[in-house]
């Protein structure tokens, strides 16, 4: 009876440990596959998102001072018809 459960301690141990090498490596791959997407999306020249909403906030503020304008030049053209 001993050497059998020496037998199960041992399949146990190895099972562990075989379990902490996939861990390890699936941690690896990971990693590696997410440097690989940064580097790949970098040299692609994306934008951030927050570069995004900030050229967006820019574009937003432009259209209202576009509107404002709009709305003063046709305001100096009809005092100017009277």
């Amino acid at each position: 009876m001993q050497s059998r459960n020496k037998i199960l301690d041992d399949m146990s141990q190895l099972m562990t440990n075989a379990m902490g090498v996939a861990q390890g490596a699936r941690t690896e791959a990971e990693t590696a596959m997410k440097s690989l997407l940064d580097r790949w999306l970098a040299d692609r020249d994306f934008v951030t998102r927050e570069e995004f909403d900030a050229v967006r906030a820019m574009a937003q503020k432009a259209r209202e001072e576009n509107a404002a304008l709009e709305a003063r030049i046709a305001a100096l053209e009809a005092d100017k018809a009277d």
